[in-house]
Formats: structure tokens, sequence, C-alpha cells
């Protein structure tokens, strides 16, 4: 297979594994506690009150999702600005090093889309209170 053509693909198909493998394991999670939860109730169980407080901590726990998305944003945007940062070092201008800002585009771009999640969720929250 063709390098300029294989390393793009791993590239993309490893960042997409670590950001959608954990989030489908952490919903598949939720939504078994949920059946549990829920198939005990139709039976008439009654719930262990440290179970529902447990469970209503994890929704109040991702009820700071803007702070939590600001960060991310931080996080991307920094990497985007130490890519930029490389390019600017090794010389960027070259043709051989042009290929350092694919990464630093990418994370900003990313960066940009959390940052404004987190702007739009601030502002949706600050609007319902």
């Amino acid at each position: 297979m063709n390098p300029e053509i294989f390393v793009p693909f791993v590239f993309f198909g490893f960042l997409a594994a670590v950001i959608l493998v954990p989030t489908m394991l952490k919903e598949r999670t939720k939504r078994s506690a949920h059946d549990l939860v829920s198939q005990a109730l139709a039976r008439g169980q009654n719930l262990d009150p440290e179970l529902v407080q447990q469970l209503t901590q994890n929704m109040l726990d991702e009820g700071n999702r803007a702070r939590k998305s600001l960060g991310n944003a931080v996080i991307l945007l920094s990497l985007a600005a130490a890519f930029v940062g490389l390019g600017f070092v090794f010389g960027f201008q070259d043709e051989d090093h042009r290929g350092i800002l694919v990464p630093a585009v990418i994370l900003g771009a990313v960066g940009l889309a959390y940052a404004l999640l987190a702007i739009i969720d601030y502002a949706s929250r600050k609007s319902a209170a």
C-alpha cells in the first residue's frame, strides 16, 4: 500500500478510535445501569438509596460540560500552537517541512469547536436559569 495513503488512514483511524471507543463504552455502561434500575422497578423491588445517590451524582458531574469543553479547547489550541511553533523552528516555508502544519490545523479546528461548544453550553445554561 502506498505510504501517502496508509499513514493518514492510520492516523485518522487511531484518532477516531481514541475518541469513539471510550465514549461508546461509557454510554453502554450508563445504559446497562439504567436498564438494571428499570427492571428492578418493574419487578417492584426497592432501590438502595446509595445506588440512587450514585446515579444522580454521575448525572450532576456531567452537568459541568461547559468547563470540561473549555478545558479541552485550551489543551487542543495549545497543542496546535506548539505544532505551529515547531513549524517555525523547522522552517515550514520549506516544501519538506510544510506537513507539520497539518496536525496544527486539525487540532486548532477541533479546539475551536470545543470552545464554541463551551460558549453555547454556557449561554444556554445562563438563559435557562
